[in-house]
């Protein structure tokens, strides 16, 4: 996030780069039907951290997946 304070193009390309990964996690969170609070949890995770929220994100599901196939089957 410090490079919102810089000047300079980089911070279209940061911004835009946070768009995108704020509105990915929306799409993997609609899928999962999460609590509104687990919703408000993820955004603000992703919104500071960026990508490397996104990318936590994607493994607990990923993990929520591998474990319920675990438990199904």
């Amino acid at each position: 996030m410090i490079l919102f304070f810089l000047p300079g193009p980089p911070i279209v390309l940061t911004a835009l780069t946070l768009l995108v990964a704020l509105y990915l996690t929306i799409v993997e969170l609609r899928e999962s039907r999460p609590h509104f609070i687990w919703w408000a949890w993820w955004l603000l995770l992703v919104f500071l951290s960026h990508f490397i929220g996104y990318l936590a994100l994607r493994g607990y599901r990923a993990y929520r997946r591998s474990d319920g196939a675990r438990t199904a089957g």
